[in-house]
């Protein structure tokens, strides 16, 4: 129960320091989001790159600091029961008027969690739901731009107010030509909306900050018409003189979809009221949980707050258990999944086979270079927890002791309340979106003759690979097993164990054989060093079936030649920064501006 009256002096202080760690959190977050429309303007792509890596770690080390303080200051560890409870009362009306009230609850969860012991975690102490409304927060200070602008084409023509949109972010760096690129707009919105009729309310609207992630800059915004809302996207990017120009224009929840991917990286955007941006974003694309919004903008500690509200939230709403997840095992990752659920729960073993030459702490780094790095849509992102408790009954015995065999010391199953109910407690656990594996996709593809399946997903598997040697990824194990495909049949890799640097990496010809005896030998017979790889070795492990071998070598032969790995290396490490874009190609304008990217 809550006190009746707050008393304690002490509270409300531990409150207000609390309040002050995640004020200097969210403005120093805030003002590197800024920072990234500089470093766009002066096609800085390495600093952006290293900003949105570093970015990721500024939560961990405003909590650390938190807790420091708090400690240092209050002891706040030893405070009592009654205390505790004043802390989060004073917090809750800190919140009053707060523009990030949501962002400011995770973090005194987050800090709260630090300092007391873990039975203490319960509702009186942390939030579990959100105590302060995140519906209609604006900024209402007289020089503050809104979350969105409108603009009203009735009033001026569509062009103008397309010229006058983009000229609203006020980017410190010419266009080539934006009243050609407004028309191939007006001209593309026009076929899209094809003579409907507009209606008195005909209007676009437009995010007031300018998304940026790489080497592109992103207008988001959605028309609307009547009881339509059609929303789009315009990726503004560099020519080769170092001029601006629109690449596209985007439409529809699919194209926004792809854009903001789950396996792609986390958004610069200048955010005073994120849950408004997260609100305006999710009217654009209702499908996308609200976690990945928020995770899409960098705010990856609220992503997870909001995934296990709802994962809490599913549970409580459904009965089937917990299984081994279907598909090939893997040699180090144990998956399991809840069929009713649409994401995988993946454990580090604690034995791995003689030829996985590897440890807990390399592979969770691997996942963590994952994490900072640029994912190009094609890696996988994973929510990561520790002490996950489950109700026992909602597992299967089977995957109990798959757990017990491969993970003993990842596995806690107590009754820790002492009522009687048994919980299992995953130590460490990462979650991330299931697909299907493209192993099981290709096999259902030959079983039904199924050719321009088999032909899709092998072009996509070879173009997955290939963007994830722009981005300087080597996938290690190049498996079928190892790559996914999403609901919009993109492939993607979600196996991180064996990745390295493409820079790190040493691309090597298989040597001539010396003799017969070579050529008969089922050893390798040549020195192999611990980064070397041979391409050319792919095909037998890759290449078995005909009708694949066949695709694979048309569109990407190129990928069993060290030439093209090693091309690539040096490219990268001059410093190139490859074009990776978010869109099909055919989604961009006929100009053929050589662009730096997306």
């Amino acid at each position: 129960m809550f006190p009746q009256r707050l008393d304690s002096p002490l509270a409300y202080d531990v409150a207000k320091a609390m309040m002050d760690g995640f004020n200097r959190h969210y403005r120093l977050f805030r003002t590197e989001s800024a920072r990234a429309k500089h470093r766009f303007e002066t096609a800085d792509w390495h600093g952006q790159q290293r900003a949105q890596r570093e970015r990721i770690e500024f939560y961990d080390l405003r909590v650390k600091e938190a807790v420091t303080r708090l400690e240092k200051e209050f002891k706040a560890g030893d405070q009592p029961m009654e205390v505790w409870q004043q802390i989060k009362l004073h917090y809750i009306g800190l919140l009053i008027d707060h523009h990030q009230p949501e962002l400011a609850e995770t973090f005194f969860n987050s800090v709260t969690t630090k300092i007391l012991h873990r039975t203490y975690f319960h509702n009186d102490f942390i939030f579990v739901r959100p105590a302060v409304s995140t519906e209609y927060i604006e900024n209402e200070e007289p020089a503050a731009a809104p979350t969105y602008r409108a603009y009203y084409p009735a009033r001026e023509t569509m062009h103008e107010n397309i010229v006058r949109l983009v000229d609203n972010f006020r980017l410190q760096k010419p266009f080539e030509d934006l009243d050609r690129d407004a028309q191939l707009v007006v001209e593309a919105i026009s076929g899209r909306l094809n003579q409907v009729k507009l209606r008195a309310n005909f209007q676009i609207q437009v995010l007031s900050s300018l998304f940026f992630r790489n080497k592109g800059a992103y207008v988001v915004g959605k028309i609307i018409n009547g009881f339509n809302e059609l929303p789009f996207a315009l990726p503004i990017l560099h020519n080769k003189k170092e001029k601006l120009f629109i690449d596209a224009c985007l439409f529809g929840e699919d194209d926004l979809q792809m854009l903001f991917s789950f396996a792609r990286a986390y958004f610069m955007v200048d955010m005073e009221v994120p849950s408004a941006f997260v609100q305006f974003l999710r009217s654009l694309m209702p499908r996308k949980p609200r976690a990945e919004i928020y995770n899409a903008l960098g705010l990856a500690k609220q992503g997870k707050t909001l995934f296990y509200r709802d994962f809490l939230y599913h549970l409580r709403h459904s009965s089937d258990k917990f299984r081994i997840a279907p598909g090939i095992k893997g040699m180090v990752m144990l998956v399991f999944d809840l069929p009713s659920f649409p994401y995988v729960f993946k454990v580090i073993k604690d034995y791995y086979p003689p030829q996985k030459d590897t440890t807990r702490e390399q592979i969770q780094g691997k996942y963590l270079l994952v994490k900072q790095h640029d994912r190009v849509g094609r890696m996988a992102d994973t929510l990561e927890y520790s002490e996950v408790a489950f109700a026992r009954d909602r597992f299967e015995d089977e995957l109990i002791e798959e757990i017990r065999k491969f993970a003993p010391s990842q596995l806690e199953i107590s009754d820790r309340d002492g009522d009687g109910v048994e919980e299992v407690i995953i130590k460490h656990l990462y979650i991330e979106r299931r697909m299907i594996p493209l192993n099981i996709y290709l096999q259902e593809a030959f079983d039904a003759s199924a050719l321009e399946q088999i032909e899709r997903a092998v072009l996509e598997y070879g173009n997955a690979i290939k963007d994830l040697v722009a981005a300087n990824i080597f996938p290690g194990d190049m498996l079928w097993k190892n790559f996914g495909v999403t609901r919009n049949g993109k492939v993607v890799f979600y196996d991180y164990d064996e990745i390295e640097y493409i820079t790190d990496c040493n691309f090597r010809k298989v040597p001539e054989a010396r003799n017969e005896e070579d050529e008969m030998s089922g050893e390798v017979w040549y020195k192999v060093g611990p980064k070397d790889v041979f391409p050319e070795t792919f095909g037998p492990f890759l290449l078995g079936n005909a009708a694949v071998r066949e695709v694979f070598m048309k569109h990407h032969g190129d990928l069993l030649d060290p030439a093209f790995w090693q091309s690539h290396k040096e490219r990268i490490v001059a410093g190139h920064v490859h074009d990776v874009f978010p869109y099909e190609r055919d989604k961009r304008f006929g100009r053929r501006q050589q662009a730096h990217h997306a």
